[in-house]
This record gives C-alpha cells, sequence and structure tokens, in this order.
C-alpha cells in the first residue's frame, strides 16, 4: 500500500472500536494523526498507543454534532501539522432498540443529531479546508443499516441511509477539485455499540459473537482491523479511481 509518511489524517471517534484501529493503521503507515472523540480518555489512550508505537498523534475534544467543535477540531489539525490531507467520519451512535411507533423523539433526535448532522458539519468543514488545499480524501462510516432496514433500529437506519445519500452528493461535487469521498458499511464488528445492541436484543444473555456470527455467510463477525484495513486503502493513491463509492465489509451480509 502506498505509504502516508508526512500526510495528516483526521478520525472522529477515534478513542475506540473501528476509530481507535483505523488511527492505528493510518500511523503505522507514517501519518500524523487527529484522534477525536467525545470522550477525552479513550481518545488520550489511543494517543498514547500511537506513540508508543513511535508515531505521531494528538488529541481534540469534540462533539461533532456541534458546530463550533468541528471548526476548532479541522482548524486544530491544520495549525499543528499545517495540513489536511484525509479525514475518516466515524464518529456514531446506536441508540435505543424499540419498533418505529414506539420510538422515542430523544432517541431519534440524539441518533439523527451525531450520525447525520455529526458527518455533515465534518464533512463540510474538511471539504472548505481540502478545496484551498487542492485536494484530499474523505471517508464516511455508514453501514449495512444503510443499505437495508434491521427492525427495531429505524433512526439509526435513516441515520446512515443519509451517510450515503452525503457520500454520493459530496463526491458528485468535489470529485474535479480532487477531493475523493467514499464510504464503507460495516456488517457486525466486534465493537462496544455491537455488545450493546446485543444487550438490547436479548438482554443479555447472548454476546454479540453468540447472536451475530451465524447471521454473516463468513460464520463471524468482522474485527475493527478489518473495517480500518479498507479504510486506509480507500484513503491511498492506490484507489484513486474510487468516488462515491459505498462498499461493505460485512461478511457476506447483504448479499443473502
Amino acid at each position: 500500500m502506498a505509504g502516508f509518511s508526512g500526510k495528516t489524517v483526521l478520525v472522529t471517534g477515534s478513542g475506540a472500536g473501528i476509530g481507535r484501529a483505523t488511527a492505528l493503521k493510518f500511523a503505522a503507515e507514517g501519518a500524523n494523526l487527529v484522534v477525536s472523540d467525545i470522550h477525552v480518555p479513550g481518545g488520550e489512550e489511543t494517543v498514547a498507543m500511537i506513540h508508543s508505537a513511535g508515531g505521531k498523534a494528538m488529541f481534540q475534544h469534540a462533539d461533532v454534532s456541534r458546530l463550533a467543535d468541528v471548526a476548532a477540531l479541522v482548524a486544530g489539525a491544520v495549525d499543528q501539522y499545517g495540513q489536511l490531507d484525509c479525514a475518516v467520519n466515524n464518529a456514531g451512535i446506536e441508540g435505543k432498540i424499540a419498533p418505529l411507533a414506539d420510538q422515542a423523539e430523544d432517541n431519534f433526535d440524539a441518533i439523527m443529531r451525531i450520525n447525520a448532522k455529526g458527518t455533515y458539519l465534518c464533512l463540510q468543514a474538511e471539504i472548505r479546508h481540502m478545496l484551498q488545499a487542492g485536494g484530499g480524501t474523505i471517508v464516511n462510516l455508514a453501514s449495512v443499516a444503510g443499505l437495508i432496514g434491521f427492525p427495531g433500529l429505524s433512526p439509526y437506519v435513516a441515520s446512515k441511509h443519509a451517510v450515503i445519500g452525503m457520500t454520493k452528493n459530496a463526491a458528485l461535487e468535489y470529485g474535479k477539485a480532487g477531493i475523493r469521498v467514499n464510504a464503507v458499511c460495516p456488517g457486525g464488528i466486534d465493537t462496544r455499540m455491537l455488545d450493546s445492541l446485543a444487550e438490547q436484543a436479548t438482554s443479555g444473555a447472548q454476546s454479540s459473537s453468540q447472536m451475530m456470527d451465524p447471521l454473516h455467510p463468513l460464520g463471524r463477525i468482522g474485527t475493527p482491523e478489518e473495517v480500518a484495513n479498507l479504510i486506509v486503502w480507500l484513503s491511498s493513491s492506490e484507489a484513486s479511481y474510487m468516488l462515491g463509492a459505498i462498499v461493505p465489509v460485512d461478511g457476506g451480509y447483504v448479499a443473502q
């Protein structure tokens, strides 16, 4: 894979899970990392992991649903490293499981605020800088829930369909300006989010692996590192003709 030496990469929600694995992978490829999360201890731990491996990273707290936080995040990346070459908009929440008619308004609002509005605000700030810089790459974290429905998760499904729509539009609007925007759609991945959903769905009777392994044709859930590998590749020059792509990384889930 083409290396990222000297390039600056921003990863939101990188205090754990897919975001952390992605930050570590970019750092191993030589990038300067801007680690961001609403949870400070997790973000600082990711930075410490990168530093212990000999990489470069800084942490900046941000709530991606707040315009001021997002503006400060991108500005902080540029102030620290002089540029922003790649961004990964990963921050997101799953919310509560319930049939659509029983969903609480505040659950819907919270999910859309973080997953949809957060991605929107990040895209705006990142693209504005990349236009001035002459290009860049952005990978948005959607989900297989952005491709198909999941009973009980209407707000989450809506939010991830929104992410896919924004990805396609941003790609069409800014591809000729040298900004490549793509999205990945993870299936069941071994993360805190999947653990939360399994806890809600089975009242703790099954682990996320026990619940989800049989649903994937590959026979298992994935790892954050497997998603990170795809994200980093999409951000590299090896994926130079990828634009507006919506790529499942799901063990065959949506092929069924």
